[in-house]
C-alpha cells in the first residue's frame, strides 16, 4: 500500500446565508469558494477598514513583489505618508487618511512618471467594482 493516500473528492457544499461565506465581500468571495483569481478591471479599492476609496484599478500593477502594487493612490489626501523606520532600515509607511490604519508601504521605484510604488497589504483592502 503507497504512503500516499488521496482524499475523497466532496461535493461542493451549498452557498446559503449561513454559511461561513455568506460574510464575505464580493472579492474573497470571488477568490475563495468561486476559485477565480482575476477581479473585475474597473472599479476602486477601498480601506478595508472605514471604506475610503484609495486607488483606482487601472493604477494598479503587477510588480512581482507578491503584493498588490499601485502606481499612485486616487488622491494623495487619501493617503498619509509618515516615516518607518522599524525593523532597522527606513521606509515610508502608507496609511489610510481617514481612519489611520496602516496600508503597506511606498517605495520610490515604480514605473511611470511618478517613480512611486504603492506596495499595500491585500489584507486592507477591499474592491468596489464599477457599477
Amino acid at each position: 500500500m503507497s504512503v500516499w493516500t488521496r482524499k475523497p473528492i466532496l461535493p461542493p457544499k451549498p452557498k446559503n446565508s449561513g454559511s461561513p461565506n455568506s460574510a464575505l465581500s464580493a472579492t474573497p468571495f470571488c477568490v475563495r469558494p468561486e476559485r477565480s483569481a482575476r477581479l473585475p478591471a474597473d472599479g476602486t479599492y477601498l480601506c478595508g477598514a472605514c471604506g475610503h476609496e484609495l486607488f483606482m484599478a487601472d493604477s494598479k500593477f503587477d510588480s512581482h513583489c507578491g503584493w498588490p502594487s499601485f502606481t499612485h493612490p486616487e488622491e494623495q489626501k487619501n493617503v498619509r505618508l509618515i516615516d518607518d523606520r522599524s525593523l532597522g532600515m527606513t521606509r515610508t509607511e502608507v496609511r489610510c487618511a481617514r481612519c489611520d490604519s496602516h496600508l503597506g508601504h511606498v517605495f520610490d521605484d515604480g514605473p511611470g512618471p511618478r517613480n512611486t510604488r504603492y506596495c499595500i497589504n491585500s489584507l486592507s483592502l477591499d474592491f468596489a467594482p464599477k457599477q
